[in-house]
This record gives structure tokens, sequence and C-alpha cells, in this order.
């Protein structure tokens, strides 16, 4: 089968780690893009994560954002360019730890943006340390007896707390680990820019990804793990279809 790379994504060498799925993600906005012939209008918002360099990959305007201020900057963005399609790129530290107030608003408001949500479940750039949405007993470089949810809390179930607020029109899970499971977020994030361009309301796509490095695994036993672990706590599906 013969490659084809998307217009809206450059040929630059990937800084991501093997086995890492923002690859995977980014190819998809782009893909996603191409199709709804968006790319001159499209405005983005890069995290502080590992995805801090998102812009050296999509060839189209993207802005940087102080640690967890993506859907604010987004909101900024689109209301004084209410022509443009706006949407944020972020992990889940970056989202739901110090973003936790920045995105539960935006949502709340009902903001016209699209958030794309890569959930690895750690600390990706700063060591692997734990994130809001470690799993129960799942080790990492802060949690190395495993999370206790006595001392740290349940992981957080994103996607399920926006779906609650009456801003947010489209809440999906999906996960990056199959040609199945990636057709369906190919999908889902294409429903997210379709629910911005129809003026609906927020909307948010959740991808749960792999991190072999922080998670000390190859990347086939990652993908084991987010298969028996983080999909049977994360499930996949629509939490909220637009009205």
């Amino acid at each position: 089968m013969e490659y084809s790379r998307p217009t809206s994504l450059r040929d630059e060498c990937t800084h991501y780690c093997a086995g890492c799925g923002h690859g995977v993600a980014h190819r998809l906005i782009c893909e996603v893009i191409d199709e709804l012939g968006i790319r001159d209008r499209v405005l983005s918002v890069a995290p502080v994560g590992c995805a801090v360099y998102a812009y050296f990959y999509w060839d189209f305007d993207c802005c940087e954002a102080a640690h967890g201020r993506a859907p604010a900057v987004a909101t900024g963005m689109r209301r004084c360019h209410p022509d443009k399609i706006v949407f944020t790129y972020q992990g889940d530290g970056d989202l739901a730890a110090i973003g936790a107030g920045e995105i539960v608003n935006a949502a709340n408001r009902g903001e016209r943006i699209s958030v794309f949500f890569v959930n690895n479940a750690v600390y990706g750039m700063t060591g692997g340390q734990m994130a809001p949405t470690t799993l129960q007993g799942q080790k990492t470089t802060t949690t190395p007896a495993g999370r206790d949810k006595n001392a740290a809390g349940w992981p957080m179930k994103i996607v399920e707390m926006l779906a609650q607020l009456n801003g947010t029109a489209y809440a999906e899970r999906c996960a990056l680990d199959t040609p199945k499971n990636i057709r369906a977020a190919r999908a889902a994030i294409r429903k997210a820019f379709d629910v911005q361009i129809a003026g609906l309301g927020f909307s948010i796509v959740e991808m749960l990804s792999i991190c072999p490095t922080c998670w000390g695994m190859q990347p086939v036993q990652a993908l084991e793990f987010l298969q028996k672990q983080m999909i049977p706590y994360y499930p996949l599906g629509v939490c909220k279809e637009p009205q």
C-alpha cells in the first residue's frame, strides 16, 4: 500500500518515542482537516507536554499556550475570529490537572471549539509522574507502590464529567490501539469538527494512547495494558451526542 501524507501534515522526523500514539493522532487530525477542506481556516492550540512541538508537524496556524490554558486561548481565538475553526490538542496532565478549571468552564460556556485529548495515564514529558488519569494501582515515578485512591483519589473520567454540562454538545472516547479503533477515532474527530462548524457548542474527543517509555514496557506490552487495563476503566464510545 502506497503511503500518502496528508497535505496538512509536514514532512518532518518525529521527536516522539517509539510506539507513542501522538503521531497517529496528529495524522488523523490532518486527514480530517484535508477532507473537510478547512486547512486555511484552522487555528490550533498546542499544549505543554509531549506534544508541545505539535506545530512542527502541522502545516496550518498554531499557537502555544501556557500549561493547561489551551481552552482559554482557544476561546479568545474563536471569539475574535468567528469564521475560523479552532481546536486544542492536550494531554492528561495539561487538560485534567493544571487545566481542569479551564476545560470545565470552557465546556460549561459551550465554547465553539473542538478539544482533542490524548490520555496515556501519565505525565510523559517530565518523567512519568502520576497524572489525574493514572489507573488505581498503576506504578509511576511518584507512585512507586501504585496509585492509592485513599491518597490520590480516583482516576478522572473526563468525557463522562464534561458530558454532564449543558454547554457540551458532543463527547466521545476512542483508542489508538487497533486499526478498527483508529478508524473510529478518525470518525470522532470528524464529528467534533462538524459540531463546531454547525455552531452546536463544545466538543471533545478523548483518545486512549500508550506511553511505552514512561510505562517501562515494550510497545506490544503497552498495547496489552491499554486493552486489558485502561479500556475496562475508560470504556470506549459516545458519552453525549449532538442534539
